[in-house]
């Protein structure tokens, strides 16, 4: 899969299978690694691509009384730790 510059940004070709390759540059700026869930959204210039969110279901096991930054301290620190487990298991 080639990938060109131009003045826009770059640019990627999509697969026999419908996949595409994020430009290195791109996924070590945004933090995307492999596992990570992107959201193809339609807009009226095109598509746009972000990577998704899951903080709608944060802090669903945890007391109404742990406040807002705690939450978010343990919701980090878990997806750190999945990230891990994730590069561990996909490691040759």
């Amino acid at each position: 899969m080639s990938t060109e510059s131009d003045t826009e940004g770059e640019t990627t070709r999509i697969t026999r299978k419908g996949q595409v390759t994020i430009p290195k540059e791109l996924r070590e700026e945004f933090g995307l690694e492999q596992g990570d869930e992107l959201l193809w959204q339609k807009t009226e210039d095109g598509i746009r691509v972000r990577k998704a969110t899951h903080s709608a279901g944060r802090g669903m096991l945890v007391d109404d009384d742990v406040s807002e930054e705690t939450r978010e301290e343990m919701a980090t620190e878990m997806e750190s730790e999945i990230r891990e487990k994730r590069r561990s298991e996909w490691q040759p």
